[in-house]
């Protein structure tokens, strides 16, 4: 069995409670994606993967079940209300198995744009009423049905990234009312770093949701110090605005990729070689810290984590010997051991080879 290179500085002692999206946080969350549209959420593995993200001092993990998106405004969906029918085990599992491991979780929904024609979420809006009408009616659908499957979910959020729909007030109002009708939790939206001031119904949700990709220095070469004067700037700029409408905030995304414009642009997926390193170490420090520090942002969902035994993706990787530590000294000031189950992954990738072999 492979280790990762962690020394065990003080035992696991430490424990956090894990409680919902209010005054009472912090919220120490992953976001766990997935390999395959979400199947993955639904194996034994999710067991495993959850205890590891628990040991880091985590107390919140989410998922983000995929709805498809088109130009014409229909989402893909399927309906679970017909007698006999259920929501799929990927949305349902995963709720039972975090508050198995004493977990919260949330669940946020993402539209799958790509191959779609829109560049991003944000780009998502429809040229007719006819086709907007499509859109709310079929958006409406999806989310519901998320909602209820997910009622024991501990937070939800009715919608991610889409700047391009906010102006439709009476829309957001009408579904966050009726998602309130099927589901008990906490309740919020997932906003874009650069448009969460135009969200006109933060005051029909519980905690303000913003995906944290703030850029935070411009400089080719950002000091530590340069890094931490963004983050009193930005914190002071959230803790304004949070006052402001009488709501904490909850960065629902916050990332940060090996890239040597990661500082200026944290939402890019751009990946450079291992010289820009320190960097990714040095803002993933930086901004743990500022988080813990500024009592008007209740936490954070880190992305991004992916079910064992493939925990790291290609990108904004998290599950890696270098940052775990970095997460878990912020969170609770001890660097664990976590094991790796490499006959897991043997078999994973045997599988892969098998079905690639098939198709041939």
């Amino acid at each position: 069995m492979f280790r990762y290179c962690f020394i065990l500085l003080f035992g696991l002692g430490v424990a956090f409670e894990a409680r919902a999206f209010d005054d009472a946080l912090p919220v120490r969350g992953i976001t766990i994606s997935t390999h395959g549209g979400g199947r993955d959420w639904a194996r034994d593995e999710m067991v495993s993967t959850l205890r590891d993200i628990k040991i880091l001092g985590a107390n919140w993990v989410a998922i983000h079940p995929y709805a498809g998106i088109s130009q014409d405004g229909s989402v893909g969906l399927r309906r679970f209300e017909g007698a006999g029918d259920s929501a799929p085990a990927h949305w349902t599992r995963p709720i039972v198995e975090a508050h198995a491991q004493g977990l919260k979780i949330c669940i946020k929904p993402h539209l799958a744009y790509w191959r779609s024609g829109f560049e991003w979420r944000g780009e998502i809006a429809f040229r007719s009423e006819e086709e907007w009408a499509r859109f709310w009616a079929d958006y409406r659908a999806w989310i519901l049905s998320v909602a209820h499957a997910c009622k024991d979910a501990d937070a939800f959020v009715v919608g991610t990234e889409l700047d391009k729909t906010l102006h439709h007030e009476a829309e957001w109002r009408a579904l966050i009312a009726e998602v309130r009708k099927v589901y008990r939790g906490r309740v919020t939206y997932a906003a874009n770093w650069s448009d969460y001031k135009r969200v006109p119904f933060w005051d029909a949700l519980d905690v303000i949701g913003i995906q944290g990709y703030f850029p935070i220095s411009q400089k080719e070469q950002p000091t530590e110090a340069d890094l931490r004067a963004g983050w009193e700037r930005l914190a002071e700029e959230l803790r304004a605005y949070g006052e402001a409408i009488d709501r904490n905030i909850v960065l629902t995304e916050l990332g940060y990729n090996q890239s040597y414009r990661t500082a200026a642009e944290p939402w890019a997926y751009r990946v450079d070689d291992a010289g820009a390193r320190p960097l990714q170490e040095m803002c993933w420090r930086v901004a743990l810290e500022a988080i813990e520090n500024e009592p008007r942002i209740a936490g954070a969902l880190l992305w991004k984590w992916f079910p064992n035994p493939r925990p790291i993706g290609r990108d904004f990787q998290l599950a890696t010997p270098r940052i775990m530590p970095i997460i878990a000294r912020a969170w609770q000031g001890e660097v664990p051991v976590i094991t790796f189950d490499e006959e897991a992954y043997k078999r994973w990738r045997e599988a892969r080879r098998r079905r690639r072999s098939n198709r041939d």
